[in-house]
């Protein structure tokens, strides 16, 4: 009995601590237990909650800046007092941010960027999305058994690694739209990585919690104390090799980045990573090309909604949502119904986002989802006293529905959004990601590595045997849900100049914003702060809140399982209005908006 007894205490012990490790994050989930479990999904999610700090409205006339963080929109501003263009602030800020909120986005990342030009009043968008390595198969995150990776291994593994995108990008536009030397916009980055600055409560708080071990070692050296204590609050962060990067890359263009030494300890530190090293080569980095694309345009209470194409799915699923609720009653503020409808038209596009959408380049994608007859078929859908559970993807015209496999992929989203509009006019939306928290955890020359390419569904096939659509492939480009955006006026004049960090919510985000001015008058601060809500055709997350309990109730009324969430949306929003421009940052992150 003693024996047995004994047994028994030892057996509670190992499930105990299984559990407690499988809980706080010490195994990573199957990537079948990230779709069950609520606890891990909710750690897919984006970068976590560090607090709230209420933001007041700002206006200005002749430009504005709204990036993710103070020092970010201050070398935008420095940029454009220089004489320089919308573009040109975006990448100073951008390499700025860079620095200082390492965490959300960088060079070893990508990002999508939408760019107006006033006097040519024409639009384009360039994709600085990353690519999968030429060598790699549809087998990429799965084990010899036929079993996938664990989502936390497979972040720190150099199989996760992308080949970077956003230097290819921003010298590809900034040949276009620039008016300032390449050069002269690295001069702010390189002054901040070299002197330093001090170290936010959201990067100390976000540091704490991924812990030393995530990273390599030259980001546990940066990062971190002797005693693996993260750098606390208020201590000077300085990053020599950072800034040295930033000084090749100036001097050499792109080439110093992706040939040479630089391009050599990219590819060694890919190698070198734990768990499964990367098949990323130097071919890969020397043929990466960033793409200039066709926008992505719907209508949406006679203002015209621009965002990005696939390989970004964020365009195409605002614009189906705003399609979708186009024609219903909304009412004037935030209400249960409203934001029930909004959530079912969320779903039906989430529906067809995940079973349709992939890079264009290897999925041919559907040319019928705005059409004004699929609209009308799924809107039919939408009942006012009534949630559907789980939406199912539709027949869109021209698309081959049964050839594709049921989605498996996860998301999670480190990223940043900047807005800017210069004093010609000329507008810049632009979403920047190393997609986790810290990316991969992989430094080399003072930047973090992505790990975008856990944006593909880790299974390539579904239980019938379909390919599923974002599945693993040679130079494939991982689906995205970034929504960088542009909202036009009746005349064709820049009207809003919105995104937003946050996942697959970034798409949840967008549309509250646009909901939010649009049809409820709100002005762009009090967009962004409004309460975070959504579907992504699954229960309805409402953002935590003290006075969230009846909402809840009525939404629970109309058929919805509702769960409470951090929902930490980082939006920046510029609003034009009668020849004023007024801005907002998300009071949810660091972001700053500035102006003259």
């Amino acid at each position: 009995m003693k024996r047995i007894f004994f047994i028994f205490l030892f057996g509670i012990f190992v499930i105990g601590a299984l559990y407690g490790a499988r809980h706080f994050g010490y195994l990573a989930p199957n990537i079948t237990d990230l779709k069950k479990d609520s606890f891990v999904q909710s750690r897919a999610n984006p970068e976590a909650a560090t607090g709230r700090v209420e933001r007041k409205e700002v206006r200005a006339k002749k430009y504005m800046v709204a990036t993710a963080n103070l020092h970010g929109s201050e070398a935008g501003q420095e940029i454009l007092k220089k004489g320089g263009s919308a573009l040109d602030a975006a990448i100073a800020a951008q390499l700025v941010l860079n620095v200082v909120e390492p965490q959300s986005s960088g060079i070893g990342g990508g990002a999508f960027l939408l760019h107006w030009d006033k006097a040519d009043r024409s639009l384009k968008t360039y994709d600085g999305r990353e690519t999968a390595p030429k060598t790699v198969s549809e087998r990429l995150f799965l084990r010899e058994d036929g079993s996938a990776l664990g989502f936390g291994e497979a972040v720190r593994s150099g199989r996760s690694i992308g080949v970077p995108g956003l230097i290819k990008m921003m010298k590809l536009a900034h040949e276009v739209h620039g008016k300032l030397p390449w050069a002269d916009l690295f001069q702010p980055a390189i002054k901040i990585a070299r002197d330093g600055f001090p170290v936010s409560k959201r990067l100390h708080n976000l540091l704490k919690r991924k812990g030393p071990d995530f990273f390599n070692a030259a980001a546990r050296q940066l990062f971190f104390n002797e005693d693996g204590t993260a750098i606390a609050i208020g201590d000077i962060l300085k990053n020599p090799e950072l800034a040295k990067s930033f000084e090749l890359i100036a001097l050499k263009g792109v080439n110093g980045f992706y040939e040479g030494d630089l391009a050599s300890e990219i590819i060694k530190t890919a190698q070198d990573a734990p768990v499964v090293a990367s098949q990323l080569s130097l071919e890969d980095l020397r043929s990466y090309e960033a793409k200039l694309r066709e926008p992505l345009c719907g209508l949406y209470l006679k203002h015209k909604v621009c965002g990005m194409g696939a390989p970004s799915s964020g365009g195409m699923t605002v614009a189906m949502i705003l399609g979708l609720i186009d024609p219903l009653d909304l009412g004037k503020n935030l209400s249960a119904d409203a934001i029930h409808k909004i959530a079912e038209a969320e779903k039906l596009a989430f529906a067809d986002r995940n079973h349709y959408m992939a890079d264009p380049d290897f999925v041919p994608q559907p040319l019928g989802f705005l059409s004004a007859d699929y609209l009308l078929k799924r809107r039919q859908l939408i009942q006012a006293e009534s949630a559907i559970e789980k939406a199912e993807p539709g027949d869109v015209p021209l698309a081959e529905k049964a050839a594709l496999g049921r989605d498996a992929t996860v998301e999670i989203g480190g990223t940043t959004h900047i807005s800017i509009i210069d004093a010609e006019g000329n507008a810049v939306s632009m979403t920047s990601s190393i997609e986790g928290a810290f990316g991969s955890g992989q430094m080399v020359g003072g930047f973090l590595l992505n790990n975008q390419l856990t944006d593909f569904s880790f299974k390539p096939i579904d239980k019938e045997g379909k390919p599923i659509a974002n599945r693993v492939q040679p130079l494939k480009r991982p689906r995205s849900s970034m929504a960088p955006t542009i909202v036009f006026d009746e005349q064709g004049d820049v009207r809003i100049v919105v995104g937003s960090p946050g996942g697959s919510r970034i798409i949840l985000f967008v549309v509250k914003a646009l909901v939010a001015h649009l049809n409820w008058g709100l002005g762009p601060q009090e967009a962004v702060s409004l309460l975070n809500f959504g579907s992504r055709n699954g229960p309805f997350e409402l953002e935590k809140h003290n006075q969230d309990t009846i909402l809840k109730s009525a939404l629970e009324a109309l058929g919805q399982k509702v769960r409470l969430a951090d929902m930490t949306s980082g939006a920046q929003m510029i609003v034009v209005k009668n020849q004023d421009l007024i801005g907002g940052a998300d009071p949810r992150r660091e972001g700053v908006v500035l102006g003259e």
